[in-house]
């Protein structure tokens, strides 16, 4: 079977099962890309339920082959930071890192992006990681009985991921000016990833840059929080020996990269 055909299975096999969406499907081209921005978007927009086997089947032959072909990225093999040879910066997609555990930057709901293809972290994680990730999410929330808390953290597998695990935390929403409970929920988010990690016996954990995207937290700021909180996580629990800081923006590289020279600096003074 071709690639094409392993998608064009999944989708017929996801309009069997959203059958309220098989007019818009028409509208999409029958080229690669397409089809598969079709799977994506049917993806995105289910709502957790029981997975067909065949469906699973399906899906995860297309998003374990596509996790080979972007091939993945090895945190071990990462080149560590002067500042703490525990903390590195790697640039790319996060979808690609087998880190024990990557982070997802949620909303309270918990459960996903339900825009079809939308550029959001969330999105991309679920994307990748297949249908199983929405569902387990729905499970926890069920027996939690309300939406997550902003600066919580929950762990979920990593299904078609390189990374075993995915930790979700929900991070707060900038509305206007930044305000001190604002950096004390983006420090709380980094230290409860941390520590669930620890606590789970994990040893590397991957951050995206929580709230600085859809949830508009200046960037400069953020990172700020998130190495010092880091770094003073580190200096008194040695559990966790590997810190990815995942960036995907070349400002946020940049960022990154001279707040962690400027600790390398302080040290060697």
């Amino acid at each position: 079977m071709t690639r094409l055909e392993q998608i064009k299975k999944v989708n017929e096999l996801l309009l069997e099962d959203q059958p309220q969406y098989q007019e818009d499907a028409k509208m999409f081209p029958q080229d690669e890309g397409s089809q598969r921005r079709l799977m994506r978007s049917l993806m995105n927009v289910r709502w957790p339920r029981i997975l067909p086997k065949e469906l699973l089947k399906a899906q995860d032959e297309v998003l374990s082959e596509e996790r080979e072909q972007k091939g993945i990225v090895h945190v071990a093999d990462l080149p560590p930071v002067k500042a703490d040879p525990r903390i590195k910066i790697w640039q790319g997609d996060i979808t690609r890192l087998d880190a024990d555990a990557i982070v997802n930057a949620a909303n309270s709901q918990m459960l996903g992006c339900f825009v079809p293809c939308h550029g959001c972290i969330d999105n991309a994680i679920h994307s990748a990681a297949g249908l199983q990730l929405r569902e387990e999410c729905a499970l926890i929330m069920r027996r939690q009985g309300h939406e997550e808390a902003v600066g919580q953290a929950k762990i979920t597998g990593g299904y078609n991921l390189p990374a075993k695990h995915v930790i979700h935390t929900v991070g707060p929403i900038i509305y206007d000016n930044v305000t001190k409970e604002d950096e004390r929920l983006l420090a709380s988010c980094y230290r409860s990833c941390l520590q669930l990690a620890a606590d789970q016996g994990l040893e590397s954990i991957a951050f995206c840059c929580i709230s600085t995207g859809e949830f508009h937290f200046p960037n400069e700021r953020a990172a700020g929080i998130a190495v010092q909180t880091v770094m003073e996580f580190l200096k008194d629990d040695k559990r966790i020996k590997t810190v990815v800081f995942n960036v995907f923006k070349d400002l946020d590289a940049e960022i990154y990269t001279r707040l962690l020279d400027k600790r390398t600096d302080k040290r060697l003074d």
